[in-house]
């Protein structure tokens, strides 16, 4: 599974970071640093899409 689409799951919360930490197979604690890598931030928010603003 693309590592970046769990990451985002966990932000939308659809799935825990323990969870999000079992998929990616690492250490919650490791969590940490990949929710601060700037370069996943980035491409999470590209997955996404554009989002449409109903007033």
């Amino acid at each position: 599974m693309d590592k970046r689409k769990v990451i985002s799951a966990y932000k939308r919360g659809f799935i825990t970071i323990q969870e999000c930490a079992q998929i990616l197979g690492i250490d919650t604690r490791q969590m940490n640093g990949l929710m601060n890598d700037p370069q996943l931030n980035e491409d999470s928010d590209r997955l996404r899409g554009p989002q449409s603003v109903n007033s």
